[in-house]
């Protein structure tokens, strides 16, 4: 007994909806996902920067709210090489030290730099100079953000 293929227009039908998508749909589907691309990611590009800026600023704002908290109950803002550490670790003259002041370890700046902290200020002089190097990772030019200057006067 010989098989034989049904060769009546229903097959063909069939069959040609279960090959799948030929090469063009595909070339189609991906010049229309390159175009999609084309226009949004670069409206999301600038955002990444603006997002490290914002989270710095609110980083260096935080780091204040913890600071002023050390000083009330220790007297004197944190000094020396520990600076930023006595947030999160007792100094060794601590006996009022009521901390952490922080919730989690000292954070790096969202570029991976270390915020710089000098106490006494040289721009603040009654209390303290914190700030993020900004995205170049070196002091000075007009990408550091820190708490001497105002949000509006900063590198947008």
């Amino acid at each position: 007994m010989k098989l034989t293929r049904n060769t009546s227009p229903t097959f063909f039908a069939v069959a040609a909806r279960a090959r799948g998508f030929t090469l063009i749909e595909l070339l189609l589907v991906l010049v229309i996902l390159g175009i999609l691309a084309a226009i949004v990611v670069p409206k999301f590009a600038g955002r990444t920067e603006q997002a490290r800026l914002t989270a710095a600023q609110s980083q260096i704002s935080t780091f204040g709210t913890a600071l002023d908290s050390f000083e009330v109950d220790m007297g004197y803002y944190p000094k020396g090489k520990s600076g930023l550490r006595d947030l999160v670790e007792a100094p060794r003259e601590g006996q009022n030290w009521k901390g952490p002041y922080m919730k989690n370890d000292i954070p790096l700046d969202p570029w991976g730099n270390e915020y710089v902290y000098e106490y006494p200020g040289k721009r603040n002089a009654k209390s303290y100079d914190l700030m993020s190097m900004g995205p170049d990772g070196r002091v000075g030019g007009d990408d550091d953000i820190s708490n001497w200057t105002q949000a509006g006067q900063q590198r947008r």
